[in-house]
């Protein structure tokens, strides 16, 4: 579909205030429209409890998050996409008046048109405005966009997966984690499934343990109030940080196409065995108690470590170390593939592992760290590196932000980088031993890479911290 073939929307953004909307949603739309890729006919609609107060206000908050968010902003692009804005107030009790902007905003724009409805509100909120859409009737002709977390814990997801369909068909939501719609994370797929260099290598008989890691030198950044309801195991590693482990374990899907995707994707996390609440570290960084909005004795944990296993014919054996946490020592997204070590005693034992490293920036790079011949006259060993860096590579193609590729993608009706509700429910079963019998957070210090009963968690430790990466 092009973008002349997409008929007219009326995104319609809950939580347009907040500080999700300022930093991605609109610099994302922005994007699109100066990119020519929103439909010909649409308009915005901000909505939330607390007015601006009147539409021009609303207005200049965006143009500000715009100028804030966006290099070299084209104010002409912005001047056209903020004339297409405004803001009603609602919430889950009183959505009449909402409901009647929406149509009228629908009346200028023609029949039959789209509306992408984008939920950034708290899991708390989410049910309420749910069912304010179906009461409304907002459901009609829609598709809806959910923020991460799904839910706090498997009875809650569920709880939240039934008043969904019953307002909304399955193939009517798109449950958004920015993570898949980054450009790195989608280049594991293209490296591993269309180069036979990697292919046969990508299983047990030649990967000793896989890492992935996340952490972050940021810490509450005024987030404390959001962080008290989830932590970090909901917050990152039930959503993002196992949907990295699903890119990077999922079978050849046979297609690039949401149905092939989506079911490799669910297989994997089928044979992902529930968490070992032993294999599990919890912390939580020193000050965290100080932040605004986070309670004098509060126990969330802002660190985790954990060890997961998949068990199949693929991964039987091998583990899978996932790490993040706030507050830490560097803000990396970083997965290690570690080899094992060669048949071949031509050079001893002990030889220093190979490692596939795929760092997962804006600008995928990747690198393989191996050993090879020291220049001279005697046969010995040195490390080496090979390096692929996709930005130099190909310095004219621009990619796509996450939440820039994701809009673009709900737009498209495509779901291939969005989790179904099969997907979801899978992860929370593994997570909830962990929600059940959860560890004691630990503290750590900031600018560290959390306490120090992490550190060894895989055999051979982390490779962030090591000193192997120059960290």
């Amino acid at each position: 579909m092009t973008t002349a073939d997409l008929p007219a929307c009326v995104f319609l953004l809950f939580g347009a205030r907040g500080d999700l909307a300022a930093r991605k949603l609109f610099p994302g739309l922005y994007r699109l429209a100066a990119a020519g890729r929103l439909p010909q006919d649409y308009a915005v609609i901000g909505s939330g409890r607390h007015s601006p107060g009147s539409d021009d206000d609303f207005r200049d908050e965006v143009r500000k998050g715009l100028r804030d968010a966006v290099d070299d902003l084209d104010e002409d692009v912005a001047r056209d996409l903020l004339d297409r804005l405004s803001f009603q107030t609602s919430d889950a009790d009183d959505g009449a008046d909402l409901a009647a902007r929406v149509r009228e905003v629908e009346e200028r724009l023609g029949d039959d048109v789209l509306r992408l409805v984008y939920l950034s509100v708290p899991p708390t909120a989410m049910a309420g405005m749910i069912a304010m859409l179906g009461r409304e009737g907002l459901s009609e002709r829609a598709r809806l966009v959910i923020e991460k977390p799904f839910g706090l814990d498997l009875p809650s997801f569920e709880e939240l997966d039934r008043d969904v369909h019953e307002v909304f068909d399955e193939e009517q939501v798109f449950r958004i984690d920015h993570f898949i719609g980054k450009e790195a994370v989608q280049n594991v797929f293209a490296l591993r499934f269309a180069n036979a260099l990697f292919e046969p290598a990508w299983n047990r008989h030649s990967i000793s343990s896989v890492q992935v890691d996340v952490p972050e030198t940021l810490a509450m950044e005024g987030r404390g109030s959001f962080y008290e309801s989830t932590g970090a195991l909901r917050d990152m590693v039930s959503t993002h940080l196992f949907q990295i482990l699903g890119a990077v374990a999922l079978e050849d899907p046979g297609e690039w196409s949401a149905h092939a995707v989506r079911r490799a994707r669910a297989a994997v996390f089928a044979d992902v065995r529930p968490l070992d609440p032993a294999r599990v570290v919890l912390g939580q960084y020193d000050g965290y108690r100080d932040e605004e909005d986070v309670a004098e004795d509060s126990d969330v944990e802002t660190f985790v470590a954990l060890e997961a296993w998949v068990d199949n014919d693929r991964w039987r054996g091998v583990p899978f170390h996932l790490r993040t946490g706030k507050a830490m020592a560097a803000t990396r997204r970083t997965v290690t593939l570690r080899f094992r070590a060669p048949d071949s005693t031509v050079f001893g034992d002990g030889l220093a592992r190979d490692e596939l490293v795929l760092e997962l920036t804006d600008e995928a790079k990747i690198h393989v760290d191996l050993l090879g011949k020291r220049p001279g006259p005697e046969m010995g060993l040195a490390p080496a590196t090979m390096r692929l860096d996709l930005g130099e590579e190909l310095p004219h193609d621009e990619p796509l932000e996450a939440y820039e590729r994701l809009l673009l993608d709900v737009l498209h009706d495509d779901h291939t980088l969005f989790a179904h509700a099969d997907e979801t429910r899978r992860l929370w079963e593994v997570c909830q031993p962990v929600l059940d019998d959860r560890p004691a957070p630990l503290p750590y210090d900031r600018e560290s890479w959390g306490p120090a009963e992490a550190l060894d968690l895989p055999a051979g430790g982390w490779r962030l911290g090591s000193g192997a990466d120059g960290e």
